[in-house]
């Protein structure tokens, strides 16, 4: 039996677990053994994937620009789901507000999701900036930090905002489309009251990363078993253990070019943040 072929993932919802370890199991039925490797943050899985940890990062698409950023581009997007290719981000507005156009919305208070989310911050705020809007200057920002580090998987920021746009504290909120379809369907939105002023361009989501060092062979093992999760036999047994969500995988490679900023950017912020800690505690060690 070969070894396995190790995957990252960050947690940020029970149900993750689950879902890997039924597709570990198939893996493993298939004769491809795999085994997950979980991490709270994308910051530490983009580490591991670098350094050698792990073979395989199930990425966000500002992990995925990190990547490929830190890399100066010897990796390689293996596969996504078919759910995550062409998504969009909608600002929503109250339909009793009279606002028409993004230029209305000079003054107002936007909702945002979590600093670090491309779906529900960064790519709406870079819409409104395209516009001509600048936070702090044009607008004020209301964001909700939620589990930060995370790239806005668990969409809970993305939901408080959505809260706050119905509950009459801002004037605009973020919200990818795939939500938007859940929420209206399930009532959490009121669509009498919403409606969809504007939308971002095109984007594609998560995707499993490797760095060009991933053995060929390697890659062609675990890829031709990936492609058995779009049997219908391993689809039905997977939707009855997951409560109806479906894998099908194609390749795509598609970020915008202002997520490979925000990338940059987040990592020097953070970078000069360590720095600035480690000083703190020389100096303080010193005069201990």
């Amino acid at each position: 039996m070969p070894s396995p072929i190790l995957v990252g993932a960050v947690i940020y919802d029970p149900k993750v677990a689950l879902i890997w370890d039924i597709i570990q199991e198939f893996f493993e039925e298939q004769g491809c053994p795999i085994d997950y490797v979980f991490y709270s943050n994308y910051e530490l899985m983009t580490d591991a994937l670098i350094q050698g940890h792990i073979h395989i990062a199930w990425n966000s698409p500002l992990a995925w620009v990190d990547v490929v950023r830190r890399t100066q581009g010897n990796c390689r997007a293996l596969a996504m789901r078919d759910s995550d290719r062409d998504r969009i981000t909608h600002l929503l507005v109250r339909r009793e507000r009279g606002i028409t156009s993004i230029a209305d919305l000079r003054g107002k208070t936007v909702a945002t999701g979590a600093k670090d989310s491309p779906q529900a911050t960064l790519l709406p705020l870079h819409l409104l900036q395209q516009h001509g809007l600048l936070r702090d200057k044009d607008f004020t920002l209301k964001r909700f930090d939620v589990m930060v580090g995370k790239h806005g998987d668990h969409m809970g920021g993305e939901l408080e905002a959505l809260r706050s746009l119905q509950q009459g504290q801002s004037e605009t909120c973020a919200v990818l489309d795939m939500n938007w379809e859940r929420w209206k369907a399930d009532g959490t939105a009121d669509t009498q009251r919403l409606a969809v002023l504007a939308s971002t361009s095109r984007f594609d989501h998560c995707n499993f990363t490797c760095l060009a060092s991933f053995p060929q062979e390697e890659e062609q093992r675990w890829k031709e078993v990936l492609d058995y999760l779009q049997d219908p036999t391993f689809e039905e047994y997977y939707r009855l253990k997951t409560a109806g969500l479906r894998w099908q995988f194609e390749l795509s490679d598609r970020a915008p070019k202002f997520l490979r900023r925000c990338a940059s950017r987040s990592r020097q912020r953070k970078q000069s943040m360590k720095e600035k800690n480690f000083a703190s505690a020389r100096s303080r060690s010193k005069h201990g």
